[in-house]
């Protein structure tokens, strides 16, 4: 199982970014695929979930209306575009390979990728 997340970087407040997850060493179409994030000093935090098809997505409360999740269904990559980026969102994002019921309350379980990290700051 192998994720390579993508897209991070620095960016003012209000400012966008789109963070790419490419999977490979396992059948992707049959996995949920979820975002998970950790700022420094805290626990990891869910973030956006997707099935399958791409057809159901969630989101945390602190990012809904901002954040949206996205995949090809049978292709790579999942994305995340993140928009009215705010400082608090500041953190290292990962692309968690699960089922996004179980990854929302355990957000240390799945697979995991490496992490892009994400700074919002003026």
């Amino acid at each position: 199982v192998q994720l390579v997340e993508s897209g991070g970087g620095m960016v003012q407040p209000w400012g966008s970014l789109r963070l790419s997850c490419v999977a490979s060493g396992f059948p992707f179409r049959v996995y949920e695929m979820n975002w998970v994030r950790q700022a420094p000093g805290k626990g990891p935090e869910w973030v956006s979930g997707i099935n399958t098809s791409g057809c159901d997505t969630s989101y945390a409360d602190s990012v809904l209306g901002r954040f949206t999740i996205s995949r090809a269904n049978a292709k790579s990559p999942v994305y995340l575009q993140m928009n009215s980026l705010k400082p608090e969102d500041t953190a290292l994002y990962y692309c968690v390979r699960g089922p996004t019921l179980f990854i929302r309350d355990k957000p240390r379980g799945g697979s995991w990728g490496r992490g892009t990290q994400v700074t919002v700051s003026s």
